[in-house]
């Protein structure tokens, strides 16, 4: 199945959804439905997914130092 690409009216492969590997479609894109975005989302926010820095780690000791100012 083609869709739409944004913008230039050509035509481009979906990609399947990241999760299952099912079609993704348009409503819920890269995904194939809500459940499959919820669980990503869900990831993220448990911090199964990072991005990796050079930064050391912020010491939480700092941030309760600069409340108390």
């Amino acid at each position: 199945m083609k869709a739409q690409a944004p913008g230039n009216g050509e035509t481009a492969s979906r990609k399947p959804c990241p999760l299952c590997g099912k079609q993704s479609s348009e409503p819920h894109s890269p995904f194939c439905s809500r459940r499959c975005a919820d669980i990503d989302l869900g990831r993220w926010l448990k911090g199964n997914y990072r991005v990796e820095t050079d930064e050391p780690p912020e010491d939480p000791s700092d941030e309760t130092e600069r409340e108390a100012e």
